[in-house]
């Protein structure tokens, strides 16, 4: 049986808050540990506390959905709720694990909170990792050394290849780069950048220095950086 996870709801109108708070009790899957009807009372909330999965509105007082996300110190996994289609694209932008759109039905909900919990994998492989890649780049595909890569940078629907030699950009996500770099080499230290740890000259506050080069350091990515770092 699958371990229960933690939720809250940010939702302003009470009638979308009831019911998405019956349809996570009537799944068995989800803890709700709040219900909240606008960003500055879930933050307080969440300033004290983390949880697994955030159901998410985007227009309520005092601030939207995205904004909420912005101010967040920790990941959670984050299933926007909202009426409007026009906010899919940002969405997109903020790695949401899944859109729903007004109204829902119990099946789509399941499938969303299948995404935030998914079956174990029984006896996974570890994943081999090649030393290179290539990206393709001016319809031709680019051979990268992982060595050779000082950072990556998110640039909406791009991302930048940073090398000492030369920079290149490719149409790609950073999720997609995610899953298929070597962890042991690359870590994510913000929304819009991957670093080669082994590249790493200084971090000043949050700041990470490559070859003179700043790259920012995210609230949320701060400590898995720290730990990472061979500090002594």
């Amino acid at each position: 049986m699958k371990n229960k996870l933690s939720c809250i709801i940010v939702e302003d109108l009470p009638t979308a808050a009831n019911f998405l708070n019956r349809f996570c009790s009537q799944s068995g899957l989800l803890d709700v540990e709040g219900i909240f009807p606008d960003v500055s009372t879930a933050l307080r909330f969440l300033d004290q506390r983390t949880v697994d999965v955030i159901f998410l509105d985007v227009e309520m007082p005092g601030g939207t959905g995205f904004e909420l996300m912005d101010k967040l110190t920790f990941s959670p996994k984050v299933i926007l709720t909202t009426s409007k289609t026009e906010y899919a694209y940002n969405a997109f932008e903020y790695y949401v694990t899944d859109f729903l759109k007004k109204p829902f039905t119990y099946k789509r909900f399941l499938e969303a909170v299948e995404k935030v919990s998914p079956p174990e994998p029984a006896a996974p492989a570890a994943p081999a990792y090649k030393d290179h890649l290539f990206i393709k780049v001016d319809q031709k595909l680019v051979k990268l050394a992982s060595e050779d890569i000082l950072y990556i940078e998110s640039m909406g629907d791009y991302v930048r290849f940073v090398t000492p030699q030369k920079k290149f950009t490719n149409l790609n996500t950073m999720k997609n780069l995610e899953e298929r770099l070597d962890p042991q080499i690359f870590i994510k230290v913000h929304r819009s950048y991957i670093v080669n740890i082994n590249k790493i000259d200084d971090l000043q506050g949050n700041v990470i220095y490559i070859q003179k080069q700043e790259v920012p350091i995210g609230k949320a990515h701060r400590d898995q950086v720290m730990q990472r770092l061979n500090i002594i």
